[in-house]
């Protein structure tokens, strides 16, 4: 009996409809990037494990996947080791590789093994696929693209605008309308400070970046668990609840951490960063909120998180600055700020709000129809000048009923169909249909290409 064909839950095939849906968000965000000067790279989807490990925090560890060794891998492990039955310490015998997790990382692994060959600040945009090994659900897969784009080698907050300015363009020509949630983990690390925890700041930020998921209970009882004192967490409370518009926010917290020297730092980036934005008209909401933490333990400065404001969907955009990626790959103090645009939650944005335009999914926009060899050869030079003025046109490759043509045209979305019989060749003519409307017209091949090219 064959086999049932299937694929690993958490991936997905994808037709050419959604291909070239797919297409429409990597193009329209690519050529933004391009606008604002950032240039292509790629990295290998599989990196070193030394690479990987210990730079997404304890919970980002677990969700690598691991690839086996080639050969004969169990034959290097001590047979003792193989019944103790310790699925990490053996994992770390018989994998010294892994898929990336994100594109942050790998770059700046890139950056330091290639810093002889690049300019600083470098600007760096990559979109390509990553691999997390966490529960599929609607909206999280274990394989989906990432589009980044990264500043390295500058600390000026000015990149920071330019990043919420990419955002701003993108969603805009998407036509999604969205909030950008703004934090600075130097205001993370103040209220730390404050509340007697500055050492257990990476179990704080994990926890109350949790809060629009699981709720404040469940964040306070999570902060608990971890070994966060009774009064701390209840010191904390107050600074989650804050409200208020972005100005007021900034006061009130100012007031609760002002004994904090990094807490201070972090208000005043983020007010430096607000008088940028306010200079400008920006197509989406801007807010400041300070239970955004970002799980990543690498963030050190401001934070990014983009809502999609039309659809109940986890964030479809987000990023920050990290002061010393590049140090764990002994190069210190180059600081670096990205955002990563999630295209796979954008296109189910963009696929509930019925929001892709028709020229998104149209891939030929002219089919010659075949109706014979005679015909052939009147059509196979038209639709060769075409092709050269950059219209995507072809032949139905053989001699069909017209019924089966129109059917295969009407499936494929063509938009207009060509059709060339007797009585056309002895004009000179062609006879060109708008598949959407019905609408004919007897055309000259200059005219199909004039019309066409539009």
């Amino acid at each position: 009996m064959a086999q049932k064909p299937s694929i690993p839950k958490g991936t997905r095939d994808f037709s050419p409809t959604e291909m070239a849906r797919r297409n429409y968000i990597f193009d329209t965000v690519k050529a933004v990037f391009q606008t604002y000067g950032f240039q292509p790279i790629e990295t290998p989807a599989m990196e070193n494990l030394s690479t990987l490990m210990g730079k997404y925090g304890e919970e980002g560890d677990k969700l690598l996947f691991k690839i086996l060794n080639s050969g004969d891998f169990i034959s290097k492990v001590d047979e003792g080791e193989l019944q103790k039955r310790n699925s990490i310490s053996l994992t770390n015998k018989i994998s010294e590789k892994g898929l990336r997790y994100d594109l942050t990382v790998p770059f700046a692994r890139f950056v330091v093994q290639h810093r002889n060959d690049i300019s600083f600040p470098f600007k760096r945009y990559q979109i390509q696929p990553v691999w997390r090994a966490d529960r599929p659900q609607k909206g999280r897969y274990r394989e989906f693209y990432q589009c980044d784009v990264d500043i390295i080698g500058s600390d000026s907050l000015l990149n920071e605008l330019e990043l919420v300015q990419i955002i701003s363009d993108v969603f805009d020509i998407l036509n999604i309308n969205t909030t950008v949630k703004i934090n600075n983990r130097k205001i993370l690390a103040g209220i730390a400070e404050t509340i007697g925890e500055l050492d257990r700041i990476v179990d704080i930020t994990v926890a109350i970046d949790k809060l629009d998921k699981i709720g404040l209970e469940k964040v306070n009882q999570e902060l608990l668990d971890k070994g966060i004192s009774e009064e701390a967490v209840s010191k904390l409370q107050p600074i989650l609840k804050l409200s208020g518009d972005n100005s007021e926010k900034l006061d009130q917290i100012e007031k609760v951490i002002s004994e904090s020297e990094i807490g201070i730092k972090g208000i005043e980036e983020v007010r430096k960063l607000f008088a940028y934005l306010d200079g400008f008209e920006l197509n989406i909401i801007v807010e400041l909120d300070l239970t955004l933490a970002r799980g990543l333990n690498y963030y050190t400065g401001a934070i990014f998180e983009v809502k999609a404001n039309d659809v109940q969907i986890g964030s479809i955009c987000g990023g920050g600055r990290y002061d010393d990626l590049t140090g764990i790959f002994g190069m210190p103090d180059v600081s670096g700020v990205g955002i990563s645009f999630g295209a796979d939650r954008i296109y189910d944005v963009l696929t509930q709000l019925e929001l892709f335009p028709d020229e998104a999914i149209t891939s030929t926009k002219v089919l010659f129809v075949n109706f014979g060899e005679k015909e052939e050869a009147f059509c196979l030079p038209i639709l060769s000048k075409l092709r050269q003025a950059g219209v995507n046109a072809e032949i139905y490759p053989e001699n069909a009923k017209m019924k089966k043509q129109m059917t295969w045209a009407d499936r494929k979305q063509v938009a207009y169909v060509a059709m060339v019989g007797e009585q056309e060749m002895e004009q000179g003519k062609v006879n060109l249909k708008e598949m959407k409307s019905g609408n004919q017209e007897l055309v000259t091949p200059e005219e199909l290409i004039k019309i066409l090219s539009v």
